[in-house]
């Protein structure tokens, strides 16, 4: 298989991170896979940001659960860009996806999505929490999952395969060898996160990873060629 470049939250390293504005830009450099991050508004829309509130990525305040679409919608995301909706990012690229979600709930509207516009073969979805990819997983037949880690040990192999995820995106700094013969040895693929500088992407190649997401998109161009 190739080896996969996954754009964090678009380019976040040179646009405002999960807009449309930075999609666009990951598309354009030849990423081959767009990640990004679902929340729910206080009216249940699947909205595209990383954190639990709006302080860090746009000029308001507050919880993302305390809004509604409207009121995230006349808050500026970076450069003028508006907080998107998971669906106009479908329609803004046409790279693959790959959808992090932060619960249940989520899990549940994303479903819904999914099913409706038959995104199983396009959309890979992702998260730190287990029981959120044993949702969706039980909600969309086939779907393809990844389970997410920070901190772990050699246990996120089997977390992995008791809820189903064909993948494993972990934390660069903290990756081992013992991790990763483990995972081959459960037939899990492995991205490497976060692989922004040409070391943390030569450890990546040398491990024999299947991918690393980055904020950059100068990672594309280079990781063809190292070793």
């Amino acid at each position: 298989m190739n080896f996969l470049t996954i754009g964090h939250r678009g380019v976040m390293g040179v646009e405002p991170e999960n807009t449309l504005r930075s999609f666009v830009a990951a598309q354009q450099a030849g990423l081959d896979v767009i990640e990004l991050d679902l929340h729910l508004s206080k009216d249940g829309a699947l909205v595209v940001m990383h954190d639990t509130d709006v302080d860090r990525t746009t000029d308001g305040t507050g919880p993302i659960a305390d809004k509604t679409l409207a009121e995230l919608r006349a808050l500026d995301a970076g450069r003028g860009e508006q907080v998107p909706v998971f669906e106009e990012v479908l329609d803004a690229v046409r790279s693959p996806l790959q959808a992090e979600i932060k619960d249940v709930a989520a899990a549940r509207a994303l479903a819904e999505v999914m099913t409706r516009r038959d995104l199983v073969s396009r959309v890979e979805v992702s998260s730190f929490h287990d029981e959120a990819v044993a949702e969706i997983a039980r909600l969309v037949p086939g779907v393809r999952t990844a389970l997410i880690a920070s901190r772990y040990g050699t246990d996120i192999v089997e977390r992995a395969v008791e809820v189903g995820a064909a993948t494993v995106c972990l934390n660069i700094r903290r990756l081992t060898l013992e991790v990763v013969e483990h995972a081959r040895k459960a037939d899990l693929r492995i991205i490497g996160w976060v692989v922004n500088t040409q070391d943390h992407l030569r450890l990546v190649r040398a491990l024999g990873l299947d991918g690393a997401t980055t904020d950059y998109p100068e990672i594309k161009r280079t990781g063809r060629f190292t070793a």
